[in-house]
């Protein structure tokens, strides 16, 4: 089971994926920058129909022309600026390839150290639910004892105590439990089943990471469009004249043009720059993912403990109640001369911790509501229900 799980997390896993297209990334920039060792060739191609002004022009006839270049540039690294950023180029790529290999070891170590924890819980609650059955049953004994008159009030009570305190361990356990299903869930890339995707919408990571995902997308789409050729138009109207006061009734001239700009050759950048920007968008992607997942675990692990704390306090308050029950039998039989204080005291230190524990857990209500509010980004007001239509007269 390990095995299948640390297998998953190495192919699956959020952290992983995010390694990996980061390396494609940096394995792009490094080919962007190695394309500055060749040259670079593009073409230019124009179209401009002019009327210059009657001083350059008198007949007033309108002037085309056309134009179609190629031209290339190659930059010759005199002092070593290329291969500079080469070997910068290459000591990131290679970082991030290390990074890389350290996510994975940090992942495979993650989920066998959940797993692991996640084994010693289910023998946790195993125990708990035993030992459950067995105070049980001996609060029972008790119980048919003092209705039969063979048994004292203080050892049910105390009976009764010790069951309320096994029977609160169960939805604690139950609780952890949850939490590191879903932090392997988390680990391993899955996204926890039964939660609607509308908890999420409010959540404020959510919806920043979808954007950023727009973004990426779109930066793919500029990266493609740059194997296309650029289409320019240009346009000018005026008047010219020698003398200020007739600048706006003689000399009138206009210019209209096109140009159309595009590359034939540059060394392979224009492909790294698209596998860059679709990397970068797989980035986007996987942290878009990671963060719905990483919501979604989050609430499903709010509204359990949410669920599970009310039976904890329900058996916490039945042992305080059943302590303070035995520190009142105890008082009164010490009282009757039927007992030593010791009975007494053992009794409140009995009472003291149960007592913590109850104030411990109702504040743990309280926390749990804040992170519920926390998970579904904020209060939720339910939509006001449209009245019935009025029966006709």
């Amino acid at each position: 089971m390990l095995k299948g799980l640390v297998d998953e997390a190495l192919k699956n896993g959020f952290d992983a994926r995010l390694a990996a297209a980061r390396v494609e990334e940096t394995r792009a920039l490094y080919g962007i920058a190695r394309s500055e060792f060749l040259p670079a060739a593009g073409y230019l191609g124009g179209w401009q129909r002019t009327r210059p002004d009657q001083f350059q022009n008198p007949s007033g006839e309108t002037q085309t022309k056309w134009t179609a270049n190629v031209g290339f540039a190659w930059e010759l690294d005199v002092w070593g600026r290329i291969r500079r950023l080469n070997e910068a180029a290459k000591a990131r790529y290679l970082a991030t390839e290390e990074a890389r290999r350290g996510v994975f070891l940090s992942l495979l170590s993650d989920v066998a150290t959940a797993y692991f924890e996640l084994r010693e819980l289910d023998a946790e609650l195993e125990i708990a639910q035993r030992t459950t059955t067995a105070f049980q049953d001996t609060y029972d004994l008790f119980n048919r004892r003092l209705a039969g008159g063979a048994a004292s009030a203080l050892e049910t009570a105390r009976a009764e105590a010790s069951l309320g305190q096994v029977a609160a361990q169960i939805p604690e356990i139950e609780r952890a439990i949850v939490d590191r299903e879903n932090q392997i869930n988390l680990l391993v890339g899955r996204i926890p089943p039964g939660l609607p995707s509308q908890l999420l919408e409010r959540r404020p990571d959510v919806r920043q990471a979808e954007q950023l995902l727009v973004s990426a997308n779109a930066e793919v789409g500029v990266a493609t469009a740059a194997y296309f050729p650029t289409l320019s138009l240009t346009g000018l109207f005026g008047n010219v004249s020698p003398e200020l006061g007739d600048v706006v009734s003689k000399g009138k001239t206009w210019n209209f043009g096109a140009g159309l700009l595009g590359p034939l050759f540059q060394g392979g950048a224009l492909k790294r720059n698209r596998e860059a920007a679709k990397a970068r968008w797989e980035e986007a992607r996987v942290q878009y993912e990671g963060t719905v997942a990483r919501s979604l675990a989050e609430t499903s692990t709010a509204l359990v403990a949410r669920t599970k704390l009310v039976e904890t306090e329900r058996q916490r308050a039945r042992t305080v109640q059943a302590y303070r029950e035995a520190v009142r039998l105890a008082s009164l039989r010490y009282r009757s001369g039927l007992s030593a204080y010791f009975e007494v005291l053992e009794a409140q230190q009995q009472l003291f911790p149960a007592e913590i524990g109850l104030a411990q857990t109702r504040r743990d209500q309280l926390v749990a509501v804040v992170s519920l509010y926390k998970a579904v980004g904020g209060g939720w007001r339910a939509e006001a229900v449209a009245p019935a239509p009025a029966p006709p007269p």
